[in-house]
């Protein structure tokens, strides 16, 4: 039996809901999401997110020292794994954290 080749990514994406039109606006720009006959195939849940920022770090929320916790939302969707890089790129571009909490997942079909 043939070992199965990767095709797809799952992409996470943790950012605050007040950024969710422009992610999912930068998601259609380079057709993420496309399932079949249908674009913008993506879910979302609401999650709480903890962190902390560190000495030289420039946080979009929090103090540096203080550990913080804010709601965010949890985007999920599938890519070809050949668009995973501009997907990032595109992510990247509207995503205000300092370093994106993105998760990238190959898939077998």
């Amino acid at each position: 039996m043939e070992a199965a080749q990767t095709k797809y990514a799952k992409l996470e994406i943790f950012i605050p809901e007040t950024h969710f039109p422009q992610l999912r606006q930068a998601l259609q720009s380079v057709d993420a999401g496309h399932i079949g006959n249908y674009d913008s195939c993506l879910a979302y849940s609401r999650v709480t997110g903890s962190w902390r920022p560190l000495a030289g770090a420039s946080p979009y929320d929090g103090t540096v020292g203080e550990v913080s916790e804010a709601e965010e939302l949890k985007v999920e969707l599938r890519v070809k794994a050949e668009s995973v890089e501009e997907t990032l790129a595109a992510i990247r571009a509207v995503h205000p954290y300092e370093t994106p909490e993105i998760f990238v997942l190959p898939l077998w079909r």
